[in-house]
């Protein structure tokens, strides 16, 4: 009787929290599954160069690894190049996030633009964004600048179709009343365009920060002298395999943890709306 009463205080019948109890579940299930299967990849790794069944020179080791990025941290070379990717990729992220959703807002305010610019967008996005790399790096010589550039254009001309193409497929009745009611085009945008694409949005944001890390990494190997790009095809050059994998994996870290800020927010906003 106290359970029921508290259940119908909570607000939640007792089949809602079955399902809650059984997905948190289902949930942890899938956590350890992942922590096992990378704990398993990683020992089978380690067995294999130990017994020698693979060449440490050219596939270095889990303990090869960890060795090395204990010498980065006593000589802070990690924080170093770390620092710089994870500045660079911040940078290029959030330049292509803001620029591509006010191209595609404006594309869409201004129909006609829009039927102008969109082939020239497609073939960009099209472009092999590894060629324009060289012309960045004479247009704007090497640095930092180069490389956000590099990282913006593998990403931007995509997210703008993704966004517009979103922005089109906004909810045909809700607009139609929004005109009824004696509202404009800006009315439109600000009260169904925009917040009904939030969804779209954050989606976006999780494809971005992914080219954003290609992008900033193709302009390192190309234009940088530190960050994780540049000890990646240093390390391949000399050979030094546990510098190269150290490296990759310091960007699936970092990868992964943007992936599930992003993820975050997209679960507050479920939550909230």
């Amino acid at each position: 009787m106290n359970s029921q009463l508290r259940n119908q205080s909570d607000g939640i019948s007792a089949n809602q929290r079955l399902y809650l109890k059984a997905h948190r579940h289902h949930h942890h299930i899938i956590s350890l599954l992942r922590i096992l299967l990378t704990v398993a990849f990683l020992g089978i790794w380690e067995l294999a160069a130990r017994f020698k069944w693979i060449d440490v020179f050219f596939f270095s080791s889990p303990s090869g690894i960890v060795t090395y990025l204990y010498h980065m941290l006593a000589d802070h070379s990690f924080f170093t190049h770390t620092g710089i990717t994870l500045l660079e990729i911040i940078v290029s992220f959030l330049l292509v996030t803001l620029l591509s959703l006010l191209t595609a807002t404006i594309l869409w305010y201004v129909h006609g633009l829009a039927e102008v610019l969109e082939p020239y967008l497609v073939t960009l996005n099209s472009l092999p964004k590894s060629a324009l790399a060289p012309l960045l790096i004479v247009w704007l010589g090497t640095g930092t600048n180069t490389i956000i550039v590099a990282g913006i254009s593998v990403a931007i001309f995509g997210s703008i179709i993704n966004l517009y193409t979103g922005f089109c497929q906004a909810d045909s009745e809700m607009l139609k009343l929004i005109y009824t009611l004696g509202g404009n085009r800006r009315d439109a945008l600000l009260k169904v365009i925009l917040p009904s694409s939030i969804p779209l949005i954050l989606s976006n944001m999780k494809v971005n920060i992914g080219l954003s890390l290609v992008g900033v990494i193709i302009g390192e190997f190309l234009a940088a002298r530190r960050g994780l790009g540049y000890l990646i095809i240093y390390g391949s050059q000399v050979f030094q395999l546990s510098m190269v994998i150290t490296s990759i994996i310091i960007l699936c870290a970092i990868a992964m943890a943007f992936y599930k800020l992003i993820q975050s927010l997209e679960h507050y906003y479920r939550k909230k709306y």
